[in-house]
C-alpha cells in the first residue's frame, strides 16, 4: 500500500495559542474513557489531540512528526483503546499492539494509558527483553487486549508460537525513525506483514524521511499527516556551548557542572564511562547514578524513577539506554563524550524539548576534538558559541550554574 506523503500537512502550534477550547468528551472519546481521564488529573487535550483524535477514532491511518514530550502517547493511546474496548481479545491474540524501540519507552507509554485501559475492561501487558519471558507467555495465554513491545522479543514470542497478530485492529510505531536506527527495520517489517491489511496503522517519528518512508509506503494506506512540533524544533531555540578543556581537567569540569542547581542528563558512549563518570559525581556529594544496557532491567525503572520523582539530580546516560526518555523539566543537557552523528546529537538535546528556550546543551571537548565537533554541528544545523574554561572558571559558572564554579569566582 501506498502513502500519500504530499496530503496537506495539518499543523499545530507547539504553545498550544491556536487551539479550540474542547474536552475529550468534545472529540468523541467513550464516557467511562473521559471519566478515567479526569480521576487521572487530565482534563484538557493537548493541540495535537485535539487534531488527531478524531481522525484516528474515523479509523484513518496516521502519520505524525514530533517529539517525546508532545503528548503524542494520549494521541495514539486513546483512540487505541476506544477502538478495541468492545469486544474482548482471544488467548494469545492482542487486539492492540504498540511498538517501541526501547524498554524505557515501552514502561513510560504502559504507565501512561494502562490506568486508563482498565476503565473500560482492557487487559495489557508489557513483552520487552530482560524481563520474563514466562510471565509474557502466560499473559498472552489468557488474553491480553493491547501490547507494548518492542520488535526484538515479540517477535521472539511469535516464533514460539505463544502471540499472534492476525486479530491486531490498531497498531501503533511509535519513534519509528529510532526503531530504524537501531537495525529493527527488518523486524518491524516482518511484524506489520503478520498485521491483516485492514488494520488502522498510526506511526509516529521525529523525522519521517529514509527506513520510516519505506515502512510508511509499503504499511500504510492514505494516512493524514500531523505535525506535532512547531516548524522551529526546541532543539533549535536552546543554547548550545561548547566547553573546550584539557584533558586533566575534563573530569573535573564534568562534576563541577554536576554540582548546580537543577535536573541534569549527562550523555557517555559506553557503560563504563557512565559507570565511572556517575561515581565520580556521587563520591562529590552529588545524587546521581548511571543508566545503560548492562543493568538489569528493575534497576534501569528504579533509576528512571528516582530521577522523574527528582530524588536524583545527575543521571549519567549512554544513548541506547536514554533513547526514548521522556523526563520534564530537564534544563541542561551535558556531551561528557561528543556524539558521533547529528542523530545522536539531536536525540540527546531533544531531552530538554519541555525546558524550552530556557534549555542548554553543553559539550566537553578536548582541543584535537574541536573540528569533527564543528562538523557534527553543521551537519545537524546547530550553532554552538565555544569557550575554553578550567575548573572554577567565571564562564563555566555563567553557562552551567555550578556551584563549585560560582563559588569558586564568588570567593576569589
Amino acid at each position: 500500500m501506498t502513502a500519500l506523503i504530499s496530503d496537506p500537512t495539518l499543523y499545530v502550534p507547539a504553545d498550544g495559542t491556536d487551539a479550540p477550547t474542547v474536552t475529550f468528551a468534545d472529540l468523541g472519546l467513550p464516557a467511562p474513557l473521559v471519566a478515567a481521564l479526569v480521576r487521572s488529573g487530565i482534563s484538557t487535550p493537548f493541540p495535537i489531540q485535539v487534531e488527531t483524535i478524531p481522525d484516528a477514532l474515523a479509523g484513518h491511518d496516521l502519520l505524525g512528526r514530533g517529539s517525546t514530550g508532545s503528548g503524542k502517547t494520549l494521541a495514539f493511546g486513546l483512540p487505541m483503546l476506544a477502538r478495541i474496548a468492545h469486544f474482548p481479545a482471544q488467548p494469545k491474540h492482542p487486539r492492540g499492539l504498540i511498538l517501541v524501540p526501547t524498554r524505557e519507552l515501552a514502561m513510560q507509554v504502559n504507565d501512561a494509558i494502562e490506568p486508563l485501559g482498565r476503565s473500560l475492561g482492557l487487559h495489557f501487558k508489557t513483552v520487552v527483553g530482560g524481563t520474563s519471558m514466562d510471565k509474557q507467555k502466560y499473559a498472552l495465554q489468557r488474553g491480553v487486549d493491547v501490547l507494548v513491545a518492542t520488535p526484538g522479543r515479540l517477535a521472539d514470542l511469535i516464533r514460539q508460537g505463544v502471540c499472534f497478530l492476525d486479530d491486531v485492529e490498531v497498531v501503533v510505531l511509535d519513534e519509528a525513525d529510532q526503531m530504524c536506527d537501531m537495525g529493527f527495520l527488518p523486524e518491524v517489517t516482518a511484524l506489520l506483514e503478520l498485521v491483516s491489511p485492514a488494520a488502522q496503522t498510526l506511526l509516529f517519528s521525529a523525522t519521517l524521511d529514509g527506513d520510516v518512508d519505506k515502512i510508511v509506503r509499503e504499511h500504510m494506506h492514505q494516512p493524514i499527516r500531523h505535525e506535532l512540533d512547531s516548524e522551529t524544533s526546541p532543539v533549535d531555540t536552546m543554547e548550545h556551548h561548547v566547553l573546550v578543556v584539557n584533558r586533566e581537567d575534563k573530569a573535573v569540569v564534568a562534576t563541577e557542572i554536576a554540582r548546580r542547581q537543577g535536573r541534569t542528563i549527562m550523555f557517555v558512549r559506553s557503560q563504563l564511562g557512565a559507570e565511572r563518570v556517575a561515581g565520580n559525581i556521587a563520591d562529590r556529594g552529588v545524587n546521581c547514578k548511571a543508566l545503560h544496557g548492562g543493568m538489569s532491567q528493575f534497576a534501569r525503572t528504579k533509576t528512571m524513577a528516582e530521577f522523574k520523582q527528582g530524588r536524583i539530580d545527575v543521571l549519567v546516560a549512554t544513548d541506547v539506554a536514554a533513547r526514548g526518555i521522556h523526563v520534564d523539566d530537564i534544563s541542561l543537557v551535558v556531551h561528557v563524550d561528543p556524539p558521533e552523528d547529528p542523530k545522536a546529537y539531536l536525540h540527546r538535546a531533544g531531552r530538554t524539548a519541555r525546558a524550552g528556550a530556557t534549555g542548554r546543551v553543553v559539550t566537553i571537548v578536548l582541543r584535537n576534538q574541536r573540528k569533527s565537533l564543528q562538523r557534527l554541528h553543521e551537519k545537524a544545523g546547530v550553532t554552538a558559541t565555544e569557550h575554553t574554561v578550567e575548573p572554577g572558571s567565571d564562564v563555566l559558572a555563567d553557562i552551567t550554574g555550578s556551584k563549585t564554579a560560582r563559588e569558586a569566582r564568588d570567593n576569589a
